[in-house]
């Protein structure tokens, strides 16, 4: 089972304020990343998780390009690690702001609503 970097975090804390230590110091990675069950996502982003379990065709060219995770709000990888999905978004003139952006770990899949500016790893149990 993996548990989502901003538990980790959380417990770490709470683990050192118990035993009377320092807090160890807080990385932007943890509280940037939140979590959304797959059925909380909107129709769209399951299109997008079923075209890339699908393997594609993706509708844009920039679809399955290497993130670069320039923000740094995702845990630190090599690069490469990470890949980003467009999420289509009804009303928008281009590609509009929401994405899929995958980790190479089974079921590593974060979405993002609003271009990067945070991240939700998605659950896919609930």
């Amino acid at each position: 089972m993996r548990i989502p970097p901003r538990i980790t975090a959380a417990l770490t804390l709470s683990a050192a304020l118990l035993l009377g230590g320092a807090a160890p110091m807080a990385t932007a990675a943890p509280e940037a990343v939140g979590d959304i069950c797959y059925s909380a996502l909107p129709s769209q982003a399951h299109d997008t998780l079923d075209l890339i379990d699908a393997g594609g065709p993706y509708p844009y060219p920039q679809d399955g390009t290497v993130f670069q995770n320039r923000e740094g709000l995702l845990p630190q990888q090599s690069s490469g690690y990470y890949h980003e999905y467009t999420v289509e978004t009804p009303g928008s003139p281009d590609r509009g702001a929401r994405r899929i952006v995958t980790g190479e770990e089974q079921e590593e899949d974060y979405y993002t609503a609003d271009h990067y500016e945070s991240f939700d790893l998605v659950d896919p149990d609930c």
